[in-house]
């Protein structure tokens, strides 16, 4: 796959950094044998944002790497502070949807250009020995550990805001015209909001791409359901130009104008905001016709007010000039978005503080993100931890809604990936 290659769908797995580890330490001078504790906490790791970008026409960046890591945070040193782990912003189109690959589920549907979005959110530092201090515990020998780091399995889907729509009448030569402006195979893409199979392809006009989307053609009637009728017509109000086709050599013998008038008058009928987008005209097939032909098409179909561009897409004729207007229109209508709206940053959802118990195959498990959180980030290796964690759960009513499930004292209890043996 080239660079230049359309891609609207991929599979990522993206994983935040996780929490530097606190520290349990004590301060410690010549003449001060016995200094209270100090220990500084551990670095926050590093998050996963994505970011809404209209510069961005496919998802193809992605295909560099398969898994996205942000940094670790760095463990505490005595009183010194972990670093911070870094944060990693990727850039997607506008209009790419995230999914939960596992789940299926939608996390994201990135649709506004500037829209920010934590991913994955990095685990957080864990704290130091002097948190713990109290009026009994006041030398508390154990710390936090940081917090784990969040992965998600993703699917990225661009639902494709096309830039410029190919209109006109079945066999005007689109699909043609597509594929030699786009000098690649347009791109077949089935769309959840239609029933048709739009064909798509990514147009380059010297350090610029656009994407251009031909869909099959309009008949007489389509602004009332006839034909592909309405599903084409939804999908040509997402274009941000038109570029309107008509055949000066039809086989059915009929007369260009009133093709073109044909087509403009469903646009109308169907929206007015879609019939008044910027739109270029096309005149196709110049290759069959005597060049007196074509200038007397090319001056009557001036009197539409548009830009008119005698082509033929089979002989590969007149297609620079068009390319370079059609990126004229595009960059404009881009340039319209005003820069002074603010886009929003979305966070997370929080993380939902519910639990419960139930019991699979012999073990009592305990599930609920934060509680799990909570036991990740304890040290299990320190007895002093372990019976301050005790003493947390008992006061959540964890033991006591173990206890109500049937455990009993060497029974096993499982947080997250963690197990331990039960004690009343």
């Amino acid at each position: 796959m080239a660079a230049g290659d359309f891609l609207d769908e991929i599979r990522v797995s993206f994983q935040s950094g996780k929490g530097g580890d606190g520290s349990a330490s004590f301060h410690r001078e010549k003449h001060v044998p016995r200094g209270g504790p100090n220990g500084a906490d551990g670095g926050r790791g590093g998050d996963i944002v994505l970011i809404a970008d209209r510069g961005k026409r496919t998802l193809y960046d992605f295909t560099r790497l398969d898994h996205y890591k942000a940094g670790d945070g760095g463990d505490a040193y005595l009183n010194k502070h972990g670093k911070d782990g870094g944060s990693i912003e990727l850039h997607v189109p506008v209009g790419t949807l995230v999914y939960d690959d596992v789940t299926g589920d939608l996390v994201v549907d990135l649709s506004q250009d500037g829209m920010r979005f934590v991913l994955c959110r990095g685990g957080k530092g864990g704290m130091g020995n002097v948190h713990y201090t109290n009026s009994v515990r006041q030398a508390p020998t154990f710390a936090q550990k940081g917090g784990p780091s969040d992965l998600i399995e993703a699917r990225l889907e661009l639902k494709l805001l096309a830039d410029v729509g190919l209109v006109g009448l079945p066999n005007a030569g689109k699909s043609t015209l597509l594929s030699a402006l786009s000098a690649a195979k347009p791109k077949i893409a089935a769309y959840p909001f239609t029933t048709i199979a739009p064909n798509l392809g990514v147009v380059t006009v010297a350090d610029h791409t656009f994407i251009m989307a031909d869909l099959p053609g309009l008949i007489e009637g389509a602004s009332e359901g006839i034909g592909l009728g309405h599903q084409f017509l939804r999908h040509a109000e997402r274009n941000r130009v038109l570029l309107h086709v008509v055949d000066l050599f039809p086989f059915d013998e009929t007369i260009p104008r009133e093709n073109y008038q044909l087509i403009e008058d469903e646009l109308l009928k169907y929206s007015e905001e879609l019939f008044h987008l910027p739109r270029v005209i096309a005149l196709n097939k110049t290759d069959l016709l005597p060049p007196d032909d074509v200038q007397f098409w090319v001056e009557e179909f001036q009197s539409t007010g548009h830009e008119v561009y005698a082509i033929s897409a089979a002989a590969g004729q007149g297609l620079e000039p068009l390319k370079h207007a059609l990126w004229r229109l595009v960059e404009a209508s881009l340039a319209t978005i005003s820069s002074t709206v603010v886009s929003p940053v979305i966070q997370p959802k929080g993380e939902d503080s519910a639990w419960e118990v139930s019991v699979e195959d012999d073990e009592y498990v305990v599930t609920g993100k934060r509680l799990e959180r909570m036991v990740a980030m304890t040290d299990l290796g320190n007895n002093e931890a372990v019976m301050y964690l005790h003493r947390r759960l008992q006061r959540m009513g964890v033991i006591d809604r173990l206890r109500d499930a049937g455990a009993e004292d060497g029974d096993t209890v499982r947080v997250g990936t963690f197990e331990f043996t039960y004690k009343d």
